[in-house]
């Protein structure tokens, strides 16, 4: 169990390393060379955890997608009601985002990354098809419970949510002070369910 625990905190200690060179380096300037230093391990020692420089990155990426993945389900769980669990996922997304700002901006800019920039054969689309795919079964079974507009399709709804939270994200990338918070959250969600049109009183 000790050396269970022992080897966590090395890679964890790897990985951390890693992450602030890619964040300030990029991925093709950052060397194994300069991570070990940091880290404070020998190259063996890295190489025993990752087979080279693209795992790293590839480990770095997978965590950030399966982190917002199961933060997404958590919240999901600890709520009732359709509105509360949208609001909880922007929360939690956001509190994660707030907290691992250098992990989020690398996942998502493996997105947009010219070649060169990202390891070859980095995989992240399946990943992000499988958080997707959370909020859209959310999507479905809210058409099915009557609780969406059915003139959009549970794909579009989707798209729309799912669309509007990355767009907080990579904002809060370019303007810091914006306030991504659960009173943002609350915010997005009632404008995705009420929409933004003036409502027309009746006479």
């Amino acid at each position: 169990m000790v050396k269970a625990t022992a080897n966590l905190e090395t890679r964890q200690k790897i990985l951390r390393a890693a992450l602030k060179r890619f964040a300030h380096a990029g991925y093709s300037a950052a060397s194994v060379q300069q991570i070990v230093a940091d880290a404070k391990v020998s190259k063996p020692t890295l190489y025993y955890y990752f087979r080279d420089k693209a795992a790293l990155f590839q480990a770095l990426v997978n965590e950030a997608h399966d982190e917002r993945y199961h933060l997404m389900r958590e919240a999901v769980g600890r709520v009732a009601g359709f509105r509360d669990q949208l609001v909880e996922i922007l929360a939690v997304v956001f509190e994660y985002f707030r907290e691992n700002r250098e992990l989020m901006r690398i996942s998502l800019a493996t997105a947009f990354a010219a070649p060169g920039e990202m390891p070859p054969g980095l995989r992240y689309l399946d990943r992000c098809e499988r958080n997707f795919e959370f909020i859209h079964t959310l999507m479905k079974d809210a058409l099915a419970r009557g609780e969406l507009d059915a003139r959009f399709d549970s794909r579009e709804l989707a798209l729309g949510f799912d669309g509007q939270m990355i767009l907080y994200l990579m904002s809060h990338l370019l303007m810091p002070d914006q306030v991504l918070d659960r009173r943002t959250a609350k915010r997005i969600v009632d404008l995705f369910l009420a929409g933004g049109a003036l409502k027309k009183r009746a006479r």
